[in-house]
């Protein structure tokens, strides 16, 4: 059965926020705020019916206005025309904590618009749910191509040292009988030039 929604409205960096959602936990997360808000006195359950109606045209969607404004909420906003001016900027925000401050007033309740609203709000998660899944999927895949990739480099490199070690060892062996060799050659040339040189001694005389 599809939640009862509410709207629930804060100000994060230089925008108002506000979301239909079925509870403050929901807010939170589809806000992406890393504490709780609302505990905090910068969140609440807003009793603007402009607000809410803007909430509950698009359940679940995060809607966004100028920091400090009166503006309506849309999907998009425009930073603060007042960043330059501080003191302004400042007094923009306390008039959004001040109105963050209201209690929530009754209103008239109409049944098939928050059964709408809920379903529409569930099906607006479902679709950030997919995005979501898609999102990470497609960086699975990417984590996985990326690996692939390193392991080949890898192998290609542990293939190039082995290749590389098998061609130092055949040198090697190679110095091995040259040395052998010519440790050959400089005792038989030893032995040749004793005998040559005995000769010529021998002729001399």
């Amino acid at each position: 059965m599809a939640r009862k929604l509410k709207t629930y409205q804060t100000s994060l960096g230089f925008f108002d926020l506000a979301i239909a959602a079925p509870s403050m936990k929901a807010a939170l997360e589809a806000w992406g705020a890393d504490s709780n808000l609302f505990h905090q006195g910068a969140a609440k359950e807003s009793d603007d019916p402009g607000v809410i109606a803007a909430a509950m045209a698009k359940p679940g969607v995060v809607l966004k206005r100028p920091v400090g404004s009166d503006g309506p909420f849309g999907e998009n906003a425009e930073l603060p025309t007042n960043l330059g001016d501080g003191e302004r900027a400042a007094n923009a925000v306390r008039k959004s904590k001040g109105r963050n401050a209201k209690k929530p007033s009754s209103r008239p309740v109409d049944k098939a618009a928050e059964r709408r609203a809920a379903l529409a709000f569930e099906k607006e998660q479902k679709r950030r749910e997919r995005e979501r899944a898609s999102e990470e999927a497609a960086r699975q895949k990417e984590h996985e191509r990326r690996q692939q990739a390193v392991d080949k480099a890898q192998a290609a490199l542990e293939t190039a040292e082995r290749e590389h070690a098998k061609r130092v060892a055949a040198i090697q062996a190679e110095m091995e009988v040259l040395e052998k060799k010519s440790q050959a050659e400089d005792a038989r040339w030893g032995k040749e030039r004793g005998r040559l040189e005995a000769a010529l001694r021998r002729a001399r005389d």
